[in-house]
């Protein structure tokens, strides 16, 4: 029932709806206690209110943001228990008290504080806020940003600014108590002390050098840098919260390039969640920023995913634009009519060219160039399970998507099936379970489907843990679990360092990376895989439903994996280890193997999971793997010849794309001064995407001034 409970209010955890429940029932008791009239009963209730919203507050909680559409806000649940502390104060019969004028005067003068408070607030905000944020990009000798107000100032804002009522409230109880002004006109000054001096505090962040440049100043700044740094290939993503990952996949390949990288991104949430990088970073929400921005050596330009916002790039002549995609599976989204808007299509392997020439969306077999998976370089091949140790089994399915298409995601109608076969079998295997990110944002049957998946695995792992079959080297999961105590305390020390409190503006100034920390930081991160895999037994049932480990990293202390159509299979072939993928929709073997090329070297399963045996036979002993041969044929058909290496092609596909882009510049080039013509230098300068700079006031959403 409390799980339900949870479900429904939408909160994190048993103790958040505890806070919710006595919140909600606090201001009726205050009620009650104010019509009693009880001074004690009223201050235990006020006090439970107090704490309970400031827990909600603190815990982000998704049910207090929902209050204030239902027009019981923040501000409204204060006003109500001071409007309920007058009513106290009247029944109690001081209506003709100096107090009760005194509190009456209070709130009224200290709701007048509150207007300029947040007006305040929200104007230092706005002014911090830059038309652009950017990472590893020197500002700093260019423009003068100041710094950022304490986070005391602005974080929670209005929050703080109510709760300075509390001396006033505790004021007036005592005083009410004990029958004498004195205390609460005492907390009344202190209250509205405090409110003044929170207003003046916040003043002084709008005047003189606390002032950040204009948007016109940064702009300015930014051009001037990239005429200095002079990028000859974007990276270009646009996208949700969720969907960072698909721009992360690509920041190490970036690093990796012969030619001098960029990364372009549209969406501030974009930038707070992306992976450290030592790759210039510019972040452009506002669409007529990024088509006068001076990007006139840019050749070739990379797209991660489909989207609206492309266009915003697309539309410049000068450069090459090529769709790399964020994953390379069979899909409908592999072949998506949007591609043919693209120069070139850039595929891991044929199976990628072969596949458009099925779908026939209108990208030709001329466009379309093979590079392999430069990210798959981390992932390690087959080995034999050592003598003694149990296989392990990664179950990853896919999301639910967004077409309610039951072959989407194995999870709803097989995953229960398949987990439960897994965890019985015999000899026994350890299930490691990571779903997809995405899972249950559009299925609210899917998100029940990995609760419940959730629950069988972590049942599994007790009763292992105390089964006394499965030992664990006690002395050495200590070790492990201090060295990750340790990793751990230096991350977050190094990411304290990094100043991942600042505002965007100070985080822009001061970004450019330090190669020493993200170098440390990277081999920390390694060191934490290690140590975090030798914390728990090789027996032992995981789920494992946050960003690390790392796909990969489960991919490599895997023995197989069963999972869904998804480029997580396309993927995984790059082990060559045997795997299984679920027929959900019921397709047959054939057919399903027909429309989906990566599953013709994978053990089909039912949604009963019945073939589960055969699977894990071959898993156990190569001998019994009749697949074997079918996979390698299989890995380099998805994704490409072994050498040369993937980010050899890539870099090759890349020079060659930016030779094509400088031929067609020069070619246009000298027809325009062939031509002689009236129009020539409009079209001499238009191989240029930089334009004037837009004029002061609002473009796309970014504030100019």
């Amino acid at each position: 029932m409390i799980s339900t409970a949870i479900r429904v209010a939408r909160v994190g955890s048993a103790a958040e709806l505890a806070a919710a429940a006595l919140m909600m029932l606090g201001y009726p008791a205050l009620m009650l206690a104010a019509l009693v009239p009880s001074v004690y009963a009223f201050a235990a209730a006020a006090a439970v209110t107090y704490l309970a919203d400031h827990y909600l507050h603190r815990k982000g909680s998704y049910l207090v943001n929902r209050l204030s559409k239902v027009r019981a806000g923040l501000s409204i649940r204060f006003l109500i228990r001071q409007l309920l502390l007058i009513l106290l104060l009247a029944r109690l019969s001081l209506a003709d008290n100096l107090i009760y004028y005194g509190a009456v005067a209070c709130f009224i003068a200290f709701y007048g504080l509150q207007a300029p408070q947040g007006a305040l607030v929200a104007l230092i905000r706005n002014r911090r806020r830059m038309p652009v944020a950017t990472r590893n990009v020197d500002l700093k000798s260019r423009i003068r940003i100041p710094d950022a107000p304490p986070r005391a100032l602005l974080n929670r804002s209005a929050e703080k600014m109510l709760h300075l009522d509390l001396a006033a409230v505790a004021g007036i109880l005592v005083s009410a108590a004990i029958d004498s002004s004195v205390p609460g006109f005492v907390g009344i000054g202190v209250t509205l002390v405090l409110g003044l001096l929170y207003v003046l505090a916040l003043t002084r962040y709008l005047r003189g050098r606390k002032i950040p440049p204009n948007a016109e100043k940064v702009l300015d700044a930014v051009d001037d840098w990239l005429r200095g740094y002079r990028p000859e290939t974007v990276l270009y993503f646009s996208g949700s919260r969720d969907s960072a990952y698909q721009v992360n996949m690509w920041l190490e390949t970036m690093e990796q390039l012969d030619t001098r990288p960029l990364v372009i991104l549209r969406e501030r949430v974009i930038l707070a969640n992306m992976a450290p990088t030592t790759v210039p970073v510019i972040c452009v929400p506002g669409g007529v920023h990024l088509m006068n921005m001076d990007l006139s050596t840019v050749r070739v330009a990379l797209y991660a995913a489909n989207v609206g916002k492309n266009i915003h790039l697309l539309r410049v002549p000068t450069m090459k634009h090529v769709f790399i995609g964020h994953g390379d599976s069979d899909k409908l989204a592999s072949v998506n009519p949007y591609s043919k808007a693209y120069d070139e299509v850039w595929t891991a392997g044929r199976a990628g060219r072969d596949r458009y020439a099925i779908a026939d969306v209108g990208v030709r077999d001329d466009d379309i160039v093979e590079v392999g998976r430069p990210q798959l370089a981390p992932i390690e091949g087959r080995r034999a399970v050592p003598e003694g140790r149990m296989p392990t089994v990664l179950y990853a399915p896919t999301w639910e998507g967004w077409d309610g298409n039951p072959g989407n995601t194995s999870l709803v109608l097989a995953g229960e099936n398949i987990v439960k076969k897994l965890i019985k079998a015999e000899p026994p295997v350890r299930v490691l379970y990571k779903p997809h990110p995405f899972t249950g944002t559009v299925s609210a049957e899917a998100g029940a489907a990995h609760r419940r998946v959730t629950a069988l695995v972590e049942k599994a792992a007790a009763e292992r843990a105390a089964d006394p079959r499965f030992t664990a080297d006690a002395a050495g999961r200590a070790r492990a679990k201090a060295d990750l105590t340790r990793i751990e305390a230096r991350l977050a020390e190094l990411s304290g360092a990094v100043g991942d409190k600042r505002d965007e503006a100070e985080a822009s100034r001061d970004g450019v990376v330090d190669l020493a920390r993200h170098t440390e930081v990277a081999r920390l991160r390694a060191e934490w895989n290690d140590a975090y895999w030798r914390s728990c037994g090789d027996f032992e049932h995981r789920v494992i439903d946050g960003a690390d480990p790392r796909l990969y990293d489960c991919f490599n202390v895997s023995d197989a994996m069963v999972s869904d159509i998804s480029s997580v299979v396309s993927d995984f072939i790059a082990s060559g280890k045997p795997y299984a993928v679920t027929d959900s929709a019921e397709l047959g073997v054939e057919e399903f193997k027909r429309q989906n090329t990566a599953v013709r070297a994978a053990v089909i399963l039912s949604n009963s999971a019945a073939e589960l045996g055969e699977f894990l036979a071959a898993v156990r002993d190569p001998a019994a793997d009749p697949l074997a041969g079918g996979r390698r044929e299989l890995k380099r058909y998805l994704l490409g010849p072994d050498e040369p290496t993937s980010i050899e092609q890539f870099n090759t596909a890349v020079a060659d794309l930016a030779l094509k882009a400088e031929t067609r510049n020069l070619g246009q080039e000298s027809r325009a001064a062939a031509a002689g013509t009236p129009g020539a230098d409009e079209l001499s300068d238009a191989l240029s995407p930089a334009q004037p700079a837009p004029p002061t006031g609002e473009a796309d959403g970014a504030t100019t001034r």
